[in-house]
């Protein structure tokens, strides 16, 4: 028994050598990129096994598997930079693993997300280590000047998407960028909102977005909470949305929303003032701002989470304590 368990180790011993020394092999092989130069894109949230698959689908490896295996063995996993690469020579995979981990990029990119607020958005761009932070010691007001906007205020007016750019690069050319997209996507709807609408502004309509970018991620019920919202607003009712007080408690908040909270007045607070806050509360996505441009037609003036993702919506305040005490209680 004791020689059969010698001899598997041995075998073991052995087999690792040559799967070693295949690797090697494998690792120190040029790579057939065709045709050069090739660009490929290393997206956020790309992992060992997507971008072995991704670049087989590229014509840059010829095995997923053995370019994956080879990273894993060598530790590439959480390694990985993003950006778009360009492949202007032939590589081996040691190489090409070297290029992604230095982040020898022709293009970086940074990602802003929907739902963000402007501090997000702030750490995000302080995370990027191929631009330059020239906004990092502005004020608000002094970076809204540099990106060329109207408003004194950055929360909400960057579209959220994904900025490629050039090393070395401005943050300040990516956040101009990004407003201009958000301020062409807002216009473009306010060109075809509906009729009635209670807003003086594009911007009032661009806090309502806001708020309905938080209140809800079921992209189905966006248009009906902004029909509940504008119900409200016309009847001089109160919003009382919860993410407009939890911005305005802003870093104090720690994921517990009190009834303290809720009865400490800031411009925020919808519960203690009337309309709506003086600024958006996050970056909305585009479909956010059709739903406030665009909102369902509705008599519920009241909603209430079912814990899944979704709500119960309710026209008078009895089916509303009722839907609270069956999803709340």
């Amino acid at each position: 028994m004791k020689m059969r368990i010698k001899r598997l180790a041995i075998l073991a011993i052995l087999l690792g050598l040559a799967g070693a020394g295949g690797l090697a092999w494998y690792g120190n092989q040029p790579l057939r990129i065709e045709p050069l130069p090739k660009t490929i894109n290393v997206a956020p949230g790309t992992h060992l096994r997507s971008l072995s698959a991704m670049l087989e689908r590229e014509g840059v490896v010829g095995n997923a598997q053995a370019f994956w295996l080879l990273g894993r063995v060598l530790g590439k996993a959480g390694t990985l930079k993003i950006g778009v690469y360009t492949l202007d020579r032939p590589l081996t995979p040691l190489e090409l693993y070297a290029k992604i981990q230095r982040g020898d990029v022709s293009q970086a990119m940074v990602q802003f997300i929907e739902g963000w607020n402007w501090r997000d958005v702030r750490a995000m761009l302080a995370a990027q280590p191929m631009l330059k932070h020239d906004s990092a010691g502005m004020s608000n007001a002094e970076l809204m000047q540099a990106i060329g906007a109207e408003e004194s205020h950055p929360e909400g007016l960057l579209f959220p998407d994904t900025y490629f750019y050039a090393p070395h690069t401005s943050d300040i050319q990516v956040l101009r960028r990004a407003y201009r997209l958000q301020h062409e996507k807002l216009m473009a709807a306010w060109e075809v909102r509906s009729a009635g609408l209670p807003y003086r502004t594009p911007y009032e309509a661009l806090i309502m977005a806001s708020i309905v970018e938080k209140e809800t991620g079921a992209a189905f019920e966006r248009a009906q909470i902004a029909g509940v919202f504008l119900n409200r607003l016309r009847l001089g009712m109160r919003l009382q949305t919860d993410p407009t007080v939890i911005y305005g408690v802003g870093e104090r908040f720690d994921g517990n929303l009190r009834k303290v909270d809720l009865q400490r007045d800031t411009p925020y607070n919808t519960y203690t003032r009337a309309g709506l806050p003086p600024t958006p509360i996050a970056m909305p996505s585009e479909a956010a701002i059709r739903a406030a441009l665009n909102p369902a037609r509705t008599d519920a003036l009241y909603f209430v989470s079912r814990g899944d993702g979704t709500h119960v919506f309710s026209s008078n305040l009895a089916a509303h304590n009722r839907a609270v005490n069956r999803y709340q209680r």
